[in-house]
């Protein structure tokens, strides 16, 4: 029965066999899949395990603002692990199959693997993955594989160890991320995905060479459009390359077969390389997907977002800690999901005025 057919009570009334906390067990969850208001189901959850990061990327945590006098999440405000895991069990008695794991950067939350083997013995998710920029990838690769870390998502916005030291900001080479790779396909991750942000001016030029070097087997590669995401990065429409020229210029290059979604809701458009691998583009900006988002975001201090360009989110914390029920967590979420209504790739062009959006640091993209 979906949410808009029966209610708040009915809701909680058909999740009062959730479990009540950690390490007490209950009857087998089954998954109640409900909606939003633009008949969108909740299938995708992104947990920001840390607002912080190594890298200082303009297009998401420019050196300016986030300097040495930025102030972060305090300690006592970021949820633990046991408080990720419980959240994370009510969001899958919701229809979430899939969880990622973002920051920040998320391999600077230490122990990380604990999480990850929390998450990893829940019943009903199918996908458990995490997207970091392969800094410490060499460290920890290992480790997250043995604790049940299913997939693999790596940022390398450059192979030109200039244009990546100048695009992260804090003169980190590029070979010690490619090096982070190599330990992670011999950890056994594969394939391992790579995403390239690209912006015109900055590292446009390299769009080829990424597909030379990770269009083979064992690789999926993504090219995402430049968003205007949060309020600091100085984004411009002029900086944004079009998927549908990326896809002009690797067509040139190489013959590229088109692919169908994987899923509904899929967000990349794919194609199959002739090496074996596969190559997909994220239109964010020139063809919005807002119609088929399935994702909520939840901050590493427990705000609930419903949308990657949101100004506010909504407090799960304060409930989490102050004893409330699993049923209650879930009415909570329910409720905040069956208002949601957000478009906005949809509607950027046509909207005069904008309130302040959250940072990707604090969503995780």
């Amino acid at each position: 029965m979906a949410w808009r057919n029966g209610g708040s009570n009915a809701f909680l009334r058909r999740t009062v066999n959730l479990r009540s906390g950690l390490g007490r067990r209950s009857p087998r969850i089954v998954p109640t899949t409900f909606h939003d208001s633009l008949s969108r189901p909740l299938r995708d959850l992104r947990l920001s395990v840390t607002d912080r990061c190594n890298f200082r990327c303009g297009y998401c945590m420019p050196k300016e603002v986030f300097g040495r006098g930025y102030d972060f999440l305090p300690k006592e405000s970021v949820l633990t692990f046991e408080e990720y895991a419980r959240l994370a069990r009510v969001f899958v008695s919701l229809g979430v199959e899939k969880i990622r794991l973002t920051g920040g950067e998320p391999l600077l939350r230490r122990n990380l693997d604990r999480l990850v083997a929390l998450l990893a013995e829940i019943g009903g998710l199918r996908d458990l993955t995490l997207t970091t920029n392969g800094s410490r990838l060499v460290e920890e690769a290992p480790a997250l594989r043995t604790a049940g870390l299913r997939r693999l998502t790596v940022s390398v916005d450059s192979l030109d160890d200039a244009t990546f030291r100048a695009m992260n900001d804090v003169d980190f080479p590029v070979h010690r991320v490619l090096r982070g790779i190599e330990a992670a396909q011999a950890a056994g991750f594969a394939p391992i995905k790579i995403n390239m942000v690209v912006k015109r001016g900055v590292n446009d030029h390299e769009v080829e060479a990424l597909a030379e070097r990770f269009g083979g087997r064992g690789f999926i590669l993504r090219f995402i459009e430049y968003m205007d995401v949060g309020n600091t990065n100085g984004w411009r429409l002029e900086e944004v390359v079009p998927s549908a020229e990326i896809v002009a210029r690797l067509g040139r290059a190489t013959p590229l077969e088109p692919l169908g979604p994987n899923y509904p809701g899929e967000v990349a458009r794919r194609f199959r390389h002739p090496d074996g691998g596969e190559i997909g583009v994220i239109s964010s900006v020139t063809q919005p997907f807002c119609g088929d988002c399935t994702r909520a975001r939840l901050s590493a201090d427990g705000q609930l977002y419903t949308c990657l360009f949101a100004s506010h989110g909504h407090d799960l914390r304060t409930p989490l800690r102050a004893g409330a029920g699993d049923a209650e967590l879930a009415g909570i979420i329910g409720a905040v999901w069956h208002a949601r209504a957000d478009r906005y790739s949809e509607i950027r062009a046509t909207t005069a005025t904008r309130e302040p959006k959250a940072e990707m640091s604090l969503l995780g993209g």
